[in-house]
């Protein structure tokens, strides 16, 4: 599956395209992976500044260890395939991935794979550039399990919740962010549906952006709930959100102490020729070994 081939990404930090000061200290900043963007934090007379300015930045900086993707207008837009031919033919070897905005059809991303086919083999870029979804309309909510089968070029199905809320008429104005006065979790529904398209089509699951930066224990209940649900990590839209996002992704010394203990257990009793046991006051067996893999798997 492509999500076992890829990295690791617990916090992922969005940059406007259009303020390249901000890409240094994002380039040796604790984010696992970074989102040059050029959609919602770009005003259109920027863009093309924007597009120059990323192009310059992806070989210019020191980006070792982070996962590089830039945020492309969506397909519906005026701007999209001009995002996609400077940037690729422009810093192609640069970049990891493109993120696709407000999916909502299967054959968008068979549009912008067949774009990539031909602008790789017109340049020679050996090594395919990916494609991230972002989940955030009603149209593509409604498609999201034919869009995660619909091209091997899709890595990640990313939540945008803002746009969501507005696609679904939802009465709230934080992107992200929950409603005390709602009786229960706010996202829920639409992040399940979501991580389990992803995880039927072998794909990673990224959680959105968490609008209320200065807002750390939301962003850390949210993060978690994330975590919880399945998802590999969540945009953050400022630096101070890194370290509060890298740790809920990331697997305690409890957690990595219970798995390992768990995986000896059945280990011994699978070499005395036995398979499910009692441990810990639970019952074991291959389910739970797969869980404690997956934890200890997780990036520390």
């Amino acid at each position: 599956m492509l999500a076992d081939q890829l990295p690791q990404r617990r916090s992922i930090l969005v940059l406007p395209g259009s303020q390249p000061r901000f890409f240094a200290k994002a380039a040796s900043s604790t984010a696992d992976g970074v989102v040059l963007d050029l959609e919602d934090s770009v005003a259109p007379a920027a863009r093309e500044t924007a597009r120059r300015a990323i192009i310059a930045a992806l070989p210019a900086h020191d980006w070792s260890g982070k996962y590089r993707t830039v945020r492309v207008n969506a397909m519906s837009t005026p701007w999209c395939y001009q995002d996609v031919i400077a940037v690729v033919e422009g810093a192609g070897a640069w970049l990891d991935a493109l993120v696709l905005p407000k999916v909502n059809h299967p054959h968008e991303l068979i549009v912008l794979a067949t774009l990539l086919d031909q602008i790789e083999a017109a340049h020679g870029l050996t090594r395919p550039i990916l494609i991230e979804a972002q989940i955030e309309t009603a149209a593509g909510l409604a498609q999201v399990e034919a869009i995660a089968g619909s091209s091997p070029r899709l890595a990640a199905l990313v939540f945008g919740p803002g746009d969501l809320a507005a696609s679904l008429g939802m009465p709230v104005l934080g992107i992200g962010t929950e409603d005390a006065s709602y009786p229960g979790h706010l996202w829920h529904a639409h992040l399940v549906r979501i991580v389990v398209a992803a995880r039927a089509a072998g794909l990673q699951a990224v959680d959105g952006p968490y609008g209320a930066f200065s807002d750390l224990a939301g962003l850390q209940s949210s993060a978690h709930r994330s975590r919880q649900l399945g998802y590999d990590g969540k945009w953050a839209i400022h630096p101070r959100q890194l370290d509060t996002i890298n740790a809920a992704f990331s697997p305690t010394t409890a957690e990595r102490a219970r798995a390992q203990a768990l995986l000896a257990a059945y280990e011994a009793s699978e070499a005395a020729g036995h398979g499910a046991l009692r441990h810990g006051g639970e019952m074991v067996d291959r389910a739970s070994v797969a869980m404690a893999r997956r934890v200890l798997g997780r990036k520390i």
